[in-house]
Order: structure tokens, then C-alpha cells, then sequence
């Protein structure tokens, strides 16, 4: 059974920074794309940034994109997010997510991942 867990959020003031961790278990790690979403209350879930199982740059969010980044430690079996510049509209749940299929399709629809973590909260204030 895979597990994903989040770790590393929390309160940060605007402009401040953190960094989410996801362990992933259960199964290897390397073959499958990793992905955050964020949910704030009210809201759909929405897609934030993907990484391929080969790494590299990772596809990000319009919203996010120049602030936020993510990185994959494969032996490690774990994935980033590296939020800088945060702003109260960041303010949500951030979820980690995995397919069940090996592929090079870099998904951004929260329908395409199969097994999600828990959730961890980030509450950026003005």
C-alpha cells in the first residue's frame, strides 16, 4: 500500500518561506511523478507543481510559478516544495500525490493521481 506524509508546514508572516516534505512508502519511489495540490477553504482543489520521475525543472501552477519549486530526493524517497515569497493567498492545504502508472505525462488534474497524502496546513499572514 503506498503512504505519502507531509511534513513542514505551518504560520509564516508574508514574504517568509517554508519547505514541505513527502515521504512516500510502500513501494519504489523513482518511476512515479510526484505532485501537489493545495485546497483553501471554499475552494477546489488545485494543482500547484509536478515533477517527473527523472526530475529536473517540474511544471508549476501559474500562480506559483517563479516562488515556488519542487524537488524529488530519490533515495530518499521524498519530495519538495520550496515555497519563497509567500503571500495570504497561499494560505491552504497542501497535499502530495502519486500515480499508480509509470508515465511521462505531467499531469495537472487532481483526477489523475491515485493516492494522496494526508494533507499539511500552510497559513501565510499579512
Amino acid at each position: 500500500q503506498v503512504q505519502l506524509v507531509e511534513s513542514g508546514g505551518g504560520l509564516v508572516q508574508a514574504g517568509g518561506s517554508l519547505r514541505l516534505s513527502c515521504v512516500a512508502s510502500g513501494r519504489p519511489f523513482s518511476p512515479y511523478n510526484m505532485a501537489w495540490f493545495r485546497q483553501a477553504p471554499g475552494k477546489e482543489r488545485e494543482f500547484v507543481a509536478v515533477i517527473s520521475w527523472l526530475g529536473g525543472g517540474g511544471y508549476y501552477a501559474d500562480s506559483v510559478k517563479g516562488r515556488f519549486t519542487t524537488s524529488r530526493d530519490n533515495a530518499k524517497s521524498t519530495v519538495y516544495l520550496q515555497m519563497n515569497s509567500l503571500k495570504p493567498e497561499d494560505t491552504a492545504i497542501y497535499y502530495c500525490a502519486t500515480v499508480r502508472s509509470a508515465t511521462t505525462s505531467l499531469r495537472t488534474d487532481p483526477g489523475a493521481y491515485d493516492y494522496w497524502g494526508q494533507g499539511i496546513q500552510v497559513t501565510v499572514s499579512s
